[in-house]
């Protein structure tokens, strides 16, 4: 297939470029850092920089591609969120996305699928029951976040394409993102959950995250908003036991959530407060997962 990606230079993305190359895809990237993936080699990708906000000078890139997978946008968790922090998420997110609708309103000869990304998040904090695609969304920024970018891509029904949206869990993998930060103070034998412990901690192996892209990619019968975190679910606190367990450290030295209030501000409330999350929409179309237990997914995670 020809695949057009925005943000392929972060942590999902470079596993995305990887495996597109690695099954003989032609591979089209906007980026605003075309440095940052030249180590990827490979003739099958071709680089068009771009400011995440307009069609030029990349519109023409849109004409006949098979489908267009967008994952651009900042990092939720990198900065403390100001209000200036939290209008970047917000512009990073829906500028790029509103483009990529804009170069496909003017394409004759459209892609046939766009997949975007978007988090459980959408859901906000939910005590206890299974949370599935039906679940109304919460009224907080994160949540509020999530309902602007999945609408805003959900435009591109309207011209024809067909939409999937994964709403991820936490994805996981040694060489960035979450696990790097949380593996740290396990390194250092001062690991352990953060607040009660209590919250879900809706996860997913990088792996399982590629998966799911390229089965959107090829299945017809995908549209509309899917869970993408693991079939079995964790609380935090059993999360945190598993993780000292898999690096042979124990998990004593629990964070309270008045620090991590006082140290992250608003942003706190991404790991202080979960879902139990259930991917039944992608299970039900047949998505079969690679690591559906936290214990395996940390195993392989280490042993690379």
């Amino acid at each position: 297939m020809n695949i057009l990606v925005t943000g392929g230079t972060g942590f999902l993305g470079r596993a995305l470029l990887k495996r597109l190359l690695e099954e003989k895809h032609s591979v089209v990237l906007l980026t605003r850092h075309p440095d940052a993936v030249k180590d990827l080699g490979g003739d099958s990708i071709e680089i068009e920089q771009w400011d995440g906000k307009t069609t030029d000078p990349w519109l023409h890139r849109v004409e006949g591609v098979d489908g267009v997978v967008n994952l651009a946008g900042e990092s939720i968790g990198a900065k403390r969120w100001t209000e200036a922090r939290k209008a970047s998420l917000v512009g990073s997110r829906i500028d790029a996305t509103r483009a990529i609708i804009a170069a496909i309103s003017r394409a004759k000869k459209k892609p046939r699928v766009l997949v975007n990304a978007s988090a459980v998040g959408y859901y906000g904090d939910v005590k206890s029951g299974d949370v599935t695609e039906t679940y109304p969304r919460g009224s907080d920024f994160l949540p509020g976040l999530c309902d602007q970018w999945e609408k805003e891509a959900g435009r591109a029904e309207g011209l024809g394409v067909r939409v999937v949206i994964f709403r991820m869990g936490v994805v996981l993998e040694k060489d960035g993102g979450a696990l790097q930060r949380l593996m740290l103070p396990f390194k250092l034998f001062v690991g352990g959950p953060l607040g009660s412990g209590q919250q879900w901690f809706p996860w997913v192996h990088r792996d399982d995250v590629v998966d799911a892209i390229l089965f959107a990619l090829n299945n017809l019968n995908l549209s509309g908003a899917y869970n993408l975190a693991t079939p079995d679910p964790v609380t935090m606190r059993e999360f945190s036991t598993a993780l000292g367990r898999a690096m042979r450290r124990p998990s004593w030295a629990p964070v309270p959530a008045f620090v991590l209030r006082a140290m992250l501000g608003e942003m706190s409330g991404t790991v202080l407060t979960g879902q139990r999350v259930v991917p039944r929409k992608l299970q039900e179309a047949g998505f079969s997962f690679r690591y559906p237990k936290l214990d395996d997914a940390l195993a392989a995670i280490l042993r690379r």
